[in-house]
């Protein structure tokens, strides 16, 4: 059964006005898998100005034409749709040469950014540095930046700078950045990204939930019987251990994505929608976390370490025997817990987290479980008592569906769930823009709304550092190999089962 929408009203975006867009760590993997097509649909489209100008920054020495090439290579599928678009865009990329901690780097950006600027006509400066560099690095890119005059803009301009996970290792190492970064920036300058928060159906969970009316009076502990948020991955850690190694999956998705997905469907109303209204509802959602320490961390959270086994048909290695791994790594690469939001809408609600790496599908979801009805009516119907489900595809196929029972034809009383559901490639034409694509967009019109703020970062760190404290107090306790291609560890299933519940299937 599939719910009908008529087609939606356009709606045109604000373009942003003419900047310079500098992406430090220009030769990685971010900038030529996202960033970099990103910016080239703005410009197809129309929401980055045409004198907008995109330098790269990185260690490699390269001209300006070779930076085009290897953006050209990268963006192959976008140049062959609209070759008017890309020649119009590559004439706006160049590229600088520059070590992260060497100085004179930043005065030769300092230079051509300069250089850039007097070619528009008296436009004031603006500027918008976008730090996808290795996590170490990006203190040190940030005072240079202060140190060479980057980080103000006279004359109605502008500075701005996009962080990108992780914020830190820990609490302290998190408030320590954030010290830095509040030495050379003005907090309304900092935009610390999340690319889930770009993501067209994470946006919607506020729609959804403030926007109608049928939803907004049950989303609460009377009606609702628990949560559930699963970002899961088939992926391995892709050559990059040295990192994983010491993130595991508490750091590197806790923290950030699970944590920022919990208060979009935790919050309270804001009182507008604008950015310090919004972010002030969600700092309330993980100040009202419970704390999960010692003892009650162990037995509120699971951990796991994929093993050998099967992906899509074929063989994969175990973490252990990733390049890079040490062999007897104790890393988390799936972390389950519970958590709960100790206030008066969420009181007693538990909400159930699980990520994990080499999994059995790639899928990120929001699960909102009702309450059941008070007094079976159909006991001989085998599902009859079977739970409403609110269910919020993130990932792969963005989509929003309600699960509920009905009448299966015929002279039994036989009842049968069924899906009320939409797709946004259905209903809109196609798929939603991707996150980087909004996100940018964002920081270029100077909307903080889907940026974490530094008080949120810190709360979140608080939560996770004590769930690492007590996994390190008992690093053997509650930690086991699950065999890749699975859902996990069968102790994550326990940890539903001892409350009456389970995990929801997830196609």
């Amino acid at each position: 059964m599939r719910a009908r929408l008529r087609p939606p009203t356009a709606i045109q975006s604000v373009p942003a006005e003419p900047s310079s867009i500098v992406i430090f760590g220009a030769s990685g993997d971010l900038a030529r898998r996202k960033l970099l097509p990103a910016l080239q649909d703005l410009y197809r489209n129309r929401l980055l100005d045409p004198a907008t100008d995109v330098v790269g920054f990185a260690r490699t020495p390269k001209t300006d034409a070779a930076f085009r090439e290897e953006a050209r290579a990268a963006l192959e599928d976008g140049t062959a749709q609209d070759r008017a678009a890309w020649e119009g865009f590559a004439a706006r990329l160049h590229y600088v040469v520059g070590g992260y901690g060497h100085p004179a780097s930043y005065r030769r950006l300092r230079e051509r950014l300069e250089e850039l600027e007097r070619a528009r006509d008296g436009e004031p400066a603006r500027r918008l540095f976008y730090l996808a560099t290795p996590p170490d690095a990006a203190d040190e890119v940030v005072s240079h930046l202060g140190a060479a005059g980057l980080a103000r803009s006279a004359g109605g301009g502008w500075s701005r700078v996009i962080l990108e996970k992780p914020f830190g290792r820990d609490l302290a190492s998190a408030r320590a950045l954030n010290a830095v970064v509040a030495s050379v920036f003005e907090e309304e300058q900092v935009f610390r990204i999340d690319h889930y928060l770009g993501k067209e159906t994470v946006q919607n969970v506020l729609v959804l939930r403030m926007a109608n009316g049928i939803f907004e009076p049950v989303w609460n502990h009377h009606f609702v019987d628990h949560v559930q948020i699963t970002v899961a991955e088939t992926l391995g850690v892709e050559g990059r251990a040295g990192y994983y190694e010491e993130a595991g999956v508490s750091r590197d998705m806790l923290q950030n994505h699970l944590l920022q997905l919990l208060t979009l469907v935790a919050m309270e109303p804001p009182l507008r929608f604008e950015a310090n209204a919004v972010r002030d509802e969600k700092v309330k959602v993980l100040r009202s976390v419970r704390p999960l320490e010692g003892d009650e961390a162990r037995e509120g959270t699971i951990r796991g370490q994929y093993g050998p086994g099967t992906i899509d048909g074929r063989p994969v290695p175990g973490y252990r025997q990733e390049p890079g791994v040490r062999p007897d790594s104790t890393t988390e690469t799936y972390l389950a817990a519970r958590l709960f939001v100790d206030n008066w809408r969420w009181s007693g609600v538990p909400f159930y987290m699980r990520s994990g790496k080499r999994l059995a599908a790639r899928v990120t979801e929001i699960d909102v479980v009702f309450r059941k009805p008070p007094f079976v009516l159909f006991p001989g119907s085998r599902r009859a008592q079977e739970p409403n489900v609110l269910e919020l595809r993130i990932q792969p196929d963005e989509a929003v569906a309600l699960r509920v029972l009905t009448k299966a034809p015929g002279p039994e009383e036989r009842v049968t769930p069924v899906r009320l559901d939409f797709t946004y490639a259905e209903a809109y034409g196609g798929r939603p823009p991707e996150s980087y694509e909004r996100l940018l967009h964002d920081a270029l019109l100077g909307d903080p709304t889907l940026f974490a703020r530094r008080d949120e970062v810190e709360y979140a760190w608080e939560i996770v550092d004590g769930i690492i404290g007590a996994w390190a107090s008992a690093p053997e306790e509650g930690f086991s190999e699950y065999p890749a291609g699975s859902w996990g560890p069968v102790e994550a299933d326990r940890l539903l089962q001892r409350d009456g519940r389970v995990w929801q299937e997830l196609a």
